[in-house]
């Protein structure tokens, strides 16, 4: 499938019919991705996902109306479908409303990026898989290929993106049906990192075995992996909508209003280069932004709507105003010398179930997931039963953030809910000097 040719023929074959003072944007999505699953360590399922999806916007004035259509890869057959998108669009703009935040970006402007070389080997890393897995109950999901994303509009707008990434996201089981969750992702597969972090899992299995420990209520010393930070990361991105923040819904509202502060060693971007979603959006090329500054706010994510509605300059953010490749600066802490540095406490390798407690606030609740483990002089000493617990971000990744490991960790979405999604996270780990756990 030659995805960049399909794109450029069916705006070839739009283009021509448009009328009068019609206008159009185009965003398109593809993919071709093999999928492995795996039980009990054994292939389950293979099998390969070629799909593409577009969606045609038709502009009036400031009345414009969208189309979402399945579409074949062969121009013969899709060009009678967005015709006919076409056709239905222009029967039903013209009776809309007129929408009073339409800002559109009528200068022409070029992004083009690719790096959907050689696909990820698939056989290559099945096979290692299923080497190191030997003897143990694994279960997971292996996900590569490349993704496509273009953008193109009537007024001369184009952006064109292709990445080709893999996804391995498994756990491993005991045999009390406890379990140790863990995942390495990028796009490039090495089998010395994956050896490593399979080596990581092991260890953490065996201790499983040993009789889980019920904590009290409490706060606790606790160091957040990765992943962990990860899921509070994602409740939190949100927070930095220029939409949200007018209108009173951010959870990092005190924050940007100047009556709260992150740790001196939160340094947060977004960052276009390097990250695996496309360095625009359908409202231009995205920019690099800092959103947090040593604890202190930075830039806002603001997409065009949010711009005419408070008077604000847009910066590529979208609709959405959701960050799409956040990246966390990592700090002194060197990944062998974490449980020594923890010393007593807990190592939460996942949260699960998040949700706010207190948005205003930014107080978090959740679930601690899979193997949590409680540490006493610098070792493992037992597993820790599933534990809720409820914090203000304020709080952890304020005066109790200790440290964060020195190198991040690239973290890809795992989710394939009608595809695979896109973007990544570059995050440390956090060393919390107290962590607040409820029941």
């Amino acid at each position: 499938m030659n995805a960049r040719e399909h794109f450029h023929d069916l705006l070839d074959s739009l283009r021509p019919l448009l009328r009068g003072d019609e206008g159009f944007t185009l965003d398109y999505r593809a993919e071709d991705s093999e999928f492995v699953r795996f039980n009990r360590a054994r292939v389950r399922q293979a099998g390969q996902v070629r799909q593409i999806h577009a969606t045609l916007a038709l502009y009036l004035g400031e009345r414009h109306a969208r189309f979402e259509l399945s579409l074949s890869g062969t121009i013969e057959e899709d060009r009678p479908r967005l015709r006919h998108a076409l056709e239905r669009l222009r029967v039903l703009v013209p009776a809309l409303a007129p929408d009073p935040y339409l800002r559109l970006e009528r200068e022409p402007w070029r992004s083009e990026s690719s790096e959907a070389g050689a696909p990820p080997e698939v056989a290559t890393a099945v096979g290692q898989i299923l080497d190191a897995a030997a003897g143990l109950d694994l279960v997971g999901i292996h996900a590569a290929g490349p993704q496509y994303q273009g953008f193109a509009s009537s007024w001369g707008a184009f952006g064109w993106h292709a990445a080709s990434s893999f996804n391995f996201d498994w756990s491993l089981f005991h045999a009390n049906g406890q379990a140790v969750k863990s995942a390495y992702a990028g796009q490039r597969w090495d089998a010395g990192t994956f050896a490593r972090r399979m080596a990581s899992a092991r260890e953490r299995l065996e201790y499983l075995g040993r009789p889980a420990l019920t904590l009290a209520p409490g706060d606790y010393r606790a160091y957040l992996a990765p992943a962990a930070l990860d899921e509070i990361l994602d409740m939190l991105g949100g927070g930095f909508s220029a939409q949200a923040l007018a209108s009173g819904a951010s959870p990092l509202q005190r924050l940007f209003a100047g009556s709260a502060r992150l740790s001196p060693l939160v340094t947060l971007d977004e960052r276009v280069a390097g990250g695996l979603a496309p360095a625009f959006t359908g409202e231009g090329p995205r920019r690099d932004l800092r959103l947090l500054a040593a604890g202190l706010p930075g830039e806002r994510l603001i997409g065009s709507r949010s711009a005419a509605e408070y008077g604000l300059t847009a910066n590529g953010a979208g609709d959405h105003e959701h960050p799409l490749s956040l990246a966390m600066a990592g700090g002194e802490l060197d990944e062998r010398d974490i449980l020594a540095r923890l010393d007593t406490g807990l190592y939460i390798g996942n949260l699960w179930y998040l949700n706010f407690s207190d948005r205003p606030a930014g107080r978090l609740t959740g679930m601690t997931r899979f193997a949590t483990f409680w540490v006493e002089n610098g070792r493992i000493q037992a597993p820790v039963g599933t534990m809720r617990f409820d914090d203000s971000v304020f709080d952890f990744l304020g005066p109790h953030l200790e440290a964060l490991t020195r190198e991040p960790e690239t973290i890809l979405p795992a989710g394939t809910y009608g595809a695979r999604q896109s973007g990544s996270r570059t995050l440390p780990g956090a060393l919390l000097g107290r962590f607040t756990l409820t029941l």
